[in-house]
């Protein structure tokens, strides 16, 4: 017999087409607790199906799955959380995620059944809502957000602020953080007016309400009052237009102090020589779910020079969007 070698392999394309089964079994493991059962140290397949209620060979296949997946450890046949299981689904005290897995399980991964039909026509698909799956929507969403605040907040130092000028965000996670970090810090949010009542009452229940100014204005044309030290502008950029968003940076940039600091935090479509693929499948996320986009980094920085603020560096977060750190001119 005769063989070849070759130096491709199919292995990476295998994966990627699979990876739809590496999802769901995170989603079941989940929702039929799984990794909280672990919280209380390492079980067997067989212990795992009497604390969870599952066959034996359903909580085998999960454990195997998710070990084979590094969310799990598998020694002497008794599966363990890792340190990232049980700190964010095993119920270790960090942020538990279990409510924006629920929303990708229950939404988006069935949003993305019509993805053909977006890939073919660039229209996003039909989101079929009812209160209860809106409840299930805003609760994915803003665990995201909580979890992308405190990415942020362990990546820049708060401290030397004073003002913060929190503009057209979905969230207040991120400048409660921020607050959190620094006593002397004061916020003010210019929100979406139908943002007014829930952000008024997440401020108040982190017990910052003394330290906080909400105003309803409509983000693509706020005009912020007064002079910021700090501006974020968080998932504002993909959910407007390209001349929407020029007027938003320069609106930022006038309420900004000299040598004020800018956080933009959103997904970017990169020119790296490897793109960084959560920037990228979010592009498809968003045309899919709504028809907003994830606007190419180049054209953002274009922006962003237009409106007086200059690019000092990009902070990539784990698991999260990357930032844009800019200062006034």
């Amino acid at each position: 017999m005769s063989g070849s070698t070759s130096s491709t392999s199919p292995e990476r394309i295998v994966d990627v087409a699979v990876g739809y089964m590496a999802a769901k079994q995170l989603f079941a493991a989940t929702r039929i607790g799984l990794f909280a059962a672990l919280g209380g140290g390492p079980l067997t397949a067989a212990e795992l199906a009497g604390k969870t209620g599952r066959p034996e060979k359903i909580t085998r296949i999960l454990g195997d799955a998710m070990a084979s997946l590094g969310l799990l450890s598998r020694v002497d046949g008794r599966y363990a959380l890792t340190a990232d299981t049980a700190a964010h689904l095993g119920g270790g005290g960090g942020l538990d995620l279990a409510p924006f897995l629920h929303f990708l399980d229950s939404i988006s991964y069935g949003h993305w059944l019509q993805f053909g039909h977006t890939a073919d026509t660039g229209e996003p698909g039909e989101l079929a809502m009812d209160e209860a799956r809106w409840a299930t929507f805003l609760d994915g969403v803003m665990t995201y957000n909580a979890l992308h605040a405190k990415m942020l907040a362990a990546a820049v130092d708060y401290r030397p602020c004073r003002k913060l000028l929190d503009l057209g965000g979905l969230s207040s996670a991120f400048a409660a953080e921020a607050m959190r970090a620094n006593e002397e810090l004061h916020t003010t949010f210019v929100f979406d007016p139908r943002s007014v009542e829930p952000v008024t009452s997440a401020v108040a229940e982190a017990g910052l309400a003394d330290r906080a100014t909400v105003v309803g204005a409509e983000t693509a044309t706020a005009q912020p009052e007064g002079e910021f030290d700090l501006i974020m502008v968080n998932h504002v950029v993909h959910r407007f237009t390209a001349p929407q968003n020029a007027d938003i940076l320069r609106n930022a940039r006038a309420a900004a102090a000299p040598g004020a600091r800018l956080l933009l935090l959103d997904f970017f479509l990169d020119d790296d020589e490897v793109p960084r693929p959560l920037d990228a499948l979010h592009a498809g996320e968003y045309l899919v779910i709504d028809g907003t986009v994830v606007y190419p980094e180049a054209e953002v920085r274009g922006w962003l020079a237009g409106a007086g603020w200059r690019v000092t560096e990009r902070l990539t977060l784990p698991g999260s969007p990357r930032v844009l750190v800019a200062e006034a001119e």
